[in-house]
């Protein structure tokens, strides 16, 4: 009996090994799969705080968006309404123009003139600019100085010393400061009384001329375009 337990212990303890050794075998396969799922959570756990993160940011902007928006809102409409008050505007500036030209007046420069197809003196010639709203022409540019020449008449326009010789003021008050007087004018020829100026029709371009404002001249109207 000694002799069989003795010789069979070697064959126990040899199965035991080997059945051990599977054991652990087995035990490692089944740690694997746990490591990898481990792995895999953490990258789950990962994302998903970047993601609340990612909202976070998107929250902050989307009010940060709206609190602007709130803000420019007035400027916007601020921006409307004077489009709108200038559009308004310019359709009245327009509809002004077309009527005048339709009476007789022509659109220059932002300025509407009216030549007279009649005589009169400087003062009667004023008279008659007043009555339509207007007066005598300013010319205040060399544009406006050519743009004069072209109707080729002797024309008062609204210029006059009458108030102190040798000051020549416009009809609104205002000193002369640019002029386009013809040469050697004015003079005040053979002592007369030449107080008002007077466009002449010969081809200068300085074509000024002060002349007696009992003369008979045509004239020319000016007013603005605006309504």
């Amino acid at each position: 009996m000694a002799r069989f337990v003795r010789r069979h212990e070697p064959e126990i303890m040899e199965v035991n090994e080997d059945h051990l050794m599977r054991a652990n075998s087995f035990e490692g396969r089944q740690e694997a799969p746990q490591k990898h799922g481990g792995r895999l959570w953490r990258v789950v756990g990962v994302s998903f705080g970047l993601l609340c993160i990612l909202q976070a940011a998107l929250n902050v902007s989307l009010r940060l968006t709206l609190y602007s928006s709130d803000s420019v809102t007035p400027d916007i409409e601020t921006g409307c309404k004077a489009l709108t008050e200038e559009r308004d505007l310019m359709e009245r500036k327009l509809n002004n123009i077309d009527k005048h030209t339709q009476q007789g007046w022509l659109y220059f420069s932002h300025s509407l003139y009216y030549v007279s197809s009649t005589k009169n003196t400087w003062k009667g010639s004023r008279e008659d600019c007043r009555q339509r709203g207007a007066d005598l022409v300013i010319i205040n540019s060399r544009e406006e100085q050519d743009f004069t020449r072209q109707f080729k008449k002797l024309i008062w326009f609204g210029l006059t010393d009458s108030e102190t010789e040798g000051i020549w003021k416009w009809v609104d008050g205002s000193t002369l400061t640019t002029s386009y007087w013809h040469h050697g004018e004015p003079n005040s020829d053979q002592g007369r009384n030449e107080d008002c100026g007077e466009i002449m029709f010969f081809n200068l371009t300085n074509s000024w001329n002060d002349e007696s404002c009992d003369s008979q001249n045509f004239w020319i109207c000016e007013k603005t375009a605006a309504p």
